[in-house]
């Protein structure tokens, strides 16, 4: 298990660094266990192995200042689970997650956080997907794929994406002569 908790520290570490991910930012995290010990996605949901997970994911985001949103199973439409100093003014939603009802890290990170409040979406500036959880939906727009070189945890594959502004406009569109 020390294993699993070296190799999400160092997935968290990198993908905090290649996107520049500075002090107040958000993380957000969809993790299967199951995947992780070698299982099907959804059929062997592990709490133990969860708990190694988010102690991994916890420290690269305390070192860096940077919030862990973690994402509950499809059981519960993928729910967010934070710290409520994160989302201070955001709507939130009564909802305690289990290791089958909402996934065994989004239990964890729920039982380790100070304050932890349950949202129905967040708008994170980057994510890891740990075992195709799908966090897409979770992250700022432009998400932007990211290629980690720390791309697994145990037996699960994990993918990265970071997000970037909008590029709106440009100077075609400011000087088109078709409109003068």
């Amino acid at each position: 298990m020390e294993n699993i908790t070296a190799q999400s520290y160092a997935a968290a570490k990198e993908i905090i660094e290649k996107a520049r991910l500075q002090k107040g930012k958000i993380l957000v995290v969809g993790c299967s266990t199951s995947e992780v010990v070698g299982a099907k996605i959804g059929t062997n949901s592990s709490p133990e192995t969860a708990i190694h997970i988010y102690k991994g994911i916890k420290k690269a985001c305390d070192e860096a200042g940077v919030f862990v949103a973690a994402q509950c199973c499809e059981h519960l439409n993928r729910a967010i689970i934070t710290e409520a100093e994160a989302v201070k003014d955001a709507y939130t939603v009564n909802v305690v997650p289990q290791p089958k009802a909402g996934g065994s890290f989004a239990t964890a990170a729920y039982k380790d956080m100070k304050s932890p409040v349950a949202l129905e979406e967040i708008s994170a500036d980057a994510g890891i997907d740990i075992g195709f959880t799908m966090i897409g939906m979770h992250i700022k727009k432009v998400a932007v794929p990211v290629r980690l070189d720390n791309n697994k945890i145990g037996n699960a594959t994990v993918l990265a994406a970071r997000s970037r502004p909008k590029f709106i406009g440009g100077v075609r569109a400011i000087y088109n002569e078709d409109l003068l």
